[in-house]
């Protein structure tokens, strides 16, 4: 992540939290306010984005992910459904083997 994108984050992320309306003007003036110096489009990028999406749910699905559906869920979809789908068999979850530790190895990184 640049400098221009983090300040840019942090100023978005203040006036959020604030209930201030964001815009590209005032992200620059916290930016200038933080003496921080950033490429002029910045600002106006975020203020672009944030004209259709809140901060709020930007940071709420951080960790969500995209993905399609499960190939078994489009099958029935596609085959023109006069008979009803079997359920799809449960996925059993295969424990990993666990890996060596530097102790069993013989040395550490304290010794």
């Amino acid at each position: 992540m640049s400098l221009g994108e983090a300040a840019c984050t942090y100023a978005c992320c203040i006036l959020n939290e604030d209930g201030i309306a964001i815009t590209a003007d005032k992200i620059e003036a916290l930016i200038k306010a933080a003496n921080v110096c950033v490429e002029s489009y910045w600002p106006a990028l975020f203020a672009k984005l944030l004209e259709r999406k809140s901060v709020d749910s930007l940071i709420a699905g951080v960790g969500a992910g995209g993905g399609g559906a499960p190939a078994a869920a489009a099958a029935p979809a596609a085959s023109g459904g006069g008979a009803a789908a079997a359920a799809p068999a449960p996925v059993e979850e295969k424990e990993e083997p666990k890996e060596e530790s530097d102790d069993d190895m013989g040395f550490s990184l304290f010794d």
